[in-house]
């Protein structure tokens, strides 16, 4: 290394969550002419290259959670003596449920220069296409594989407004979105975002009582986030209520189909269950007229 070379640079770069072609132009570049390249996962990174048509020039290095204590240092040790360092995971920002806030921590501590070349985000791209609300939100990474544990953090984010975001595991999302509809409520809306980018992207939207049936219903498979809107912060109005609202529209001139569902997606609840109140309303109504 140049010891006359001015102070280097730590680049966080994001790379593609599943479509090679979501790869920016600066992405190709610095790979091509970072000094160093620090991968979560080496033969990732070099299948990536490959699909971009691209060779990194630089030193390529491993930089994962088993080994980033004690790489750190020698990726600060060369950001400091000149070296451009560019960071990349396995899919996505570094240091989002991925490597690189160590890194990132020691460049800042040793008052060196960290920059981004930002790119795909799951976490954003989830929230983007859940139909949620997305003026607030937080990010919880993968929930605790523990039980108890889980339903403890659960119930501490039952009252959050804001929308909440979960990576999670497929083998696990049965039961995550169980536990989740224990803590939130079944009426919670919610989706199931998986694959996103890929062949087989799926969105699977509706009440956490209604995941959870689809959830169990066959194997759960690929990239999964968990989107789930906030508490409204209100108390959930009864079925008698909403049957009462869903009469109303429909005196009004509403489609009884469409007053259902105006007044289930309004109040979260699932469209099926409203329908079959407001028809047993109405269809007691009927058996007490005829008596009468």
């Amino acid at each position: 290394m140049d010891p006359t070379r001015a102070t280097g640079r730590l680049v966080l770069a994001g790379t593609p969550i599943g479509n090679a072609g979501d790869a920016t132009r600066r992405l190709l570049d610095l790979l091509e002419t970072a000094d160093v390249v620090a991968a979560e996962d080496t033969r990732r990174l070099h299948r990536l290259a490959a699909a971009l048509e691209v060779s990194p020039r630089g030193k390529v290095l491993s930089y994962h959670e088993h080994n980033e204590a004690e790489r750190t240092p020698e990726l600060v040790a060369a950001v400091r003596g000149g070296a451009t360092v560019a960071l990349v995971t396995d899919a996505g920002m570094p240091s989002v449920s991925d490597p690189g806030y160590r890194l990132v921590r020691g460049c800042v501590e040793a008052g060196l220069p960290v920059t981004v070349v930002p790119g795909p985000s799951a976490v954003l791209a989830a929230l983007a296409v859940s139909g949620l609300p997305s003026d607030r939100f937080s990010f919880e990474g993968f929930a605790p594989r523990r039980p108890g544990e889980r339903q403890r953090v659960f119930a501490a984010l039952a009252g959050d407004a804001r929308t909440l975001i979960f990576f999670e595991s497929p083998h696990r999302t049965a039961a995550t979105l169980e536990a989740m509809a224990q803590a939130f409520g079944a009426d919670r809306p919610a989706a199931v975002c998986r694959e996103l980018t890929k062949t087989y992207e799926e969105v699977v939207r509706g009440p956490l009582g209604d995941l959870v049936a689809w959830a169990g219903a066959g194997e759960v498979r690929g990239e999964v986030c968990l989107v789930v809107q906030g508490s409204s912060g209100r108390p959930a109005r009864s079925t008698a209520e909403l049957v009462e609202e869903v009469a109303g529209l429909v005196r009004d001139g509403h489609r009884m189909k469409d007053a259902v569902r105006e007044v289930a997606g309004r109040e979260g609840v699932p469209s099926r269950e409203l329908y079959d109140a407001v028809t047993l309303r109405r269809n007691g109504g009927d058996s007490d007229a005829s008596r009468r």
